[in-house]
């Protein structure tokens, strides 16, 4: 399962997704793929998001049974904590940097 939330897309970005995935809600897509269209997928929401933000989350033999990334700004940032990867709040939106293990950045 393949599920990618875009907030604040560009129309044409919409388009290009509603292409591959369907549009269960404004601005989630949901599908079922593998890793190459996936990863095809992901790079032309991280290309063409803009001022928007974006988060995909697929289906991985994980411990969490799933693998999520995000990009754009947002609040919510991607941590990994001990190899189990969690989402920390920031006090502003920000854009998503590369995960990084640790503590998050702020806590509430």
């Amino acid at each position: 399962m393949l599920v990618i939330v875009v907030e604040n897309a560009p129309p044409r970005l919409r388009g290009r997704l509603g292409v591959w995935l369907l549009e269960v809600r404004a601005g989630v897509y949901v599908g079922n793929y593998g890793r190459k269209v996936r990863e095809m997928l992901w790079e032309q929401v991280r290309g063409a998001i803009g001022e928007g933000n974006g988060v995909i989350a697929w289906t991985s033999p994980s411990d969490a049974g799933f693998e999520f990334d995000t990009c754009g700004k947002n609040r919510r940032v991607p941590v990994d904590l001990d190899g189990f990867r969690l989402v920390a709040f920031t006090e502003e939106a920000e854009t998503a940097p590369p995960l990084h293990t640790g503590e998050p950045r702020h806590r509430r």
